[in-house]
């Protein structure tokens, strides 16, 4: 992705119309959906931004309404009524917050137990929610896509596990294919009678099954739920990784088996102490730590990717037309977030293209980073000034942001730091300095400052700041600057742009265009 979505742009970048304003993309705003799963019951309001959206309010209630049917075959007694009850405290919370009906989806458990019809009767007559229960196949579906609004045009094996269930669809180009469901989920595995050698054998069986109906699956594969972002936790804190931030968090395969031996090694109270995770996950992190590991003998998969984005922003997927969803999410959300907080928004593409020069020869993954940070150069200036540097590195760093991996997210945040200082000494950056190497740090500084040069020169948001050339086999930095812009050109805008030069290493010669 490079951020050229937008067939109808005269200027040939980022920076034409968004879509954000379109009735399409505004029918999606304030959007309320509610998953109501084997381990959890959670409501989900989106907002901002339709195709990168912002989480406006996230609630989840641990009900296990699973829990004992493999002797039952009836819903938890105790997980229905917190079910109920927190279903219409959601309804409550939407009706307040104006997102409109509330889509609601059941899956394994209420799909599975005697009593889930009855069930999703009293749902209805208590809160007017319709419960849309939904097969296996279609819960992959929606995951699956889920993960295609984190990823537009990602392939791979998408796996979701919820508490008593586990899916498996595969993507490519931007498109599901075949998926197939099965009873996988912790919850169930820890009823199987015989202990852990019956799971294994049960799992293995299982998962040779999906194999054959999937046929090989050697690619990326994509972890979507609770308990696999659960062992992901865990494998930060057994790894001390700087960046906790679980979406697009990467694993090898070796690591993954590590972590899983890790997981086997420790009693749950330290897994949980160390990785924060709740009692109620923790405790079902070792059956689901079973199913991988079988998993990762069964398809083989190049390397791990965590998803944050599963069945819920499927969803709201579902519901995008497709030239919103064939946008590209990070810089949708730029786009957004310029429109809303920068005090003159349109000036990232006047920054953009003054600045674009320098990374002419950057390839079309980092010219798109160059895009967002211009988009965002201006969106935290209600910061006080002493603290806009690290707000805008945290910012960039820790939002809920798709399309970015962890070491794109670090890049962006040096940009942004850089933007606002010319130092990062002391900063948090510290921290996560392992994640990017040197010569990309190099790199987001040179952007960083240059964003902080080309921001002196404040004009309208269509103004022509003049020329900059960069000539790197002479190590020449030449500023050509416009009539319009000359006069801007003062102390402050010298020492900046002397700055940036220092930063390339090169020479800073200024001539006025005539």
């Amino acid at each position: 992705m490079d951020g050229h979505n937008d067939p109808m742009e005269l200027d040939g970048g980022p920076f034409g119309r968004p879509l954000f304003n379109k009735p399409s993309a505004r029918a999606l705003a304030r959007v309320g959906v509610v998953d109501v799963g084997s381990n959890s019951v959670r409501l989900v309001v989106f907002d901002g931004a339709a195709r990168s959206p912002a989480y406006f309010y996230n609630e989840k209630i641990m009900c296990a309404l699973g829990a004992g049917m493999a002797d039952t075959g009836r819903l938890n007694p105790q997980g229905r009524v917190r079910a109920l009850d927190a279903l219409k405290r959601f309804q409550l919370l939407a009706e307040g917050m104006g997102t409109g009906p509330l889509v609601t989806v059941a899956t394994a458990a209420v799909r599975d137990a005697e009593d889930g019809p009855e069930f999703c009767a009293e749902v209805l007559a208590a809160t007017g929610l319709k419960l849309w229960v939904i097969d296996g196949r279609e819960e992959a579906r929606l995951s699956a896509q889920g993960v295609l609004l984190g990823w537009p045009g990602a392939y791979g094996l998408v796996c979701d596990i919820g508490g008593s269930s586990m899916e498996l669809a595969e993507i490519d180009g931007g498109t599901v294919g075949a998926r197939v469901s099965s009873p996988l989920g912790p919850l169930k595995l820890r009823d199987i009678k015989g202990g852990k050698k019956a799971r294994k054998a049960h799992i293995k069986e299982t998962l040779t099954a999906m194999q054959a109906e999937l046929g090989e699956q050697r690619n990326r594969l994509f972890l979507v739920g609770g308990s696999w972002r659960a062992i992901a936790k865990i494998d930060m804190a057994r790894r001390n990784y700087p960046l906790h931030v679980l979406h697009e968090y990467r694993m090898t395969p070796a690591a993954v088996r590590e972590t899983i031996k890790y997981i086997a090694d420790h009693d749950l109270e330290t897994l949980r102490a160390q990785s924060g995770v709740s009692s109620a996950r923790i405790a079902l992190v070792p059956h689901a730590a079973e199913v991988l590991h079988e998993i990762l003998k069964t398809f083989r998969p190049r390397d791990i990717a965590v998803s944050s984005y599963g069945i819920r922003e499927g969803m709201l997927y579902e519901q995008m037309p497709q030239q919103l969803r064939d946008r590209d999410p990070l810089i949708e959300a730029c786009r957004f977030a310029e429109h809303k907080d920068a005090r003159l928004p349109g000036f990232g593409k006047v920054i953009y293209h003054f600045i674009q020069p320098l990374f002419k020869a950057s390839p079309a993954e980092r010219r798109r980073l160059v895009r967002a940070a211009c988009l965002l150069h201006d969106v935290s200036w209600r910061a006080h000034p002493d603290y806009r540097a690290e707000l805008c590195f945290d910012n960039a760093t820790r939002a809920n942001l798709g399309g970015l991996k962890h070491s794109e997210r670090v890049y962006l945040g040096l940009a942004l730091l850089h933007r606002y200082s010319n130092k990062r000494d002391g900063s948090r950056f510290a921290d996560l300095d392992p994640l990017l190497p040197e010569r990309d740090r190099a790199e987001a500084e040179v952007l960083g400052k240059a964003m902080r040069f080309a921001a002196m020169l404040w004009l309208t948001k269509n103004a022509k700041l003049g020329e900059m050339r960069w000539f790197p086999k002479k190590k020449l930095l030449e500023l050509r600057l416009s009539r319009e812009a000359a006069p801007l050109f003062g102390e402050v805008a010298q020492a900046r742009f002397d700055s940036l030069a220092a930063s390339l290493s090169a020479t800073a010669v200024v001539k006025n265009q005539r």
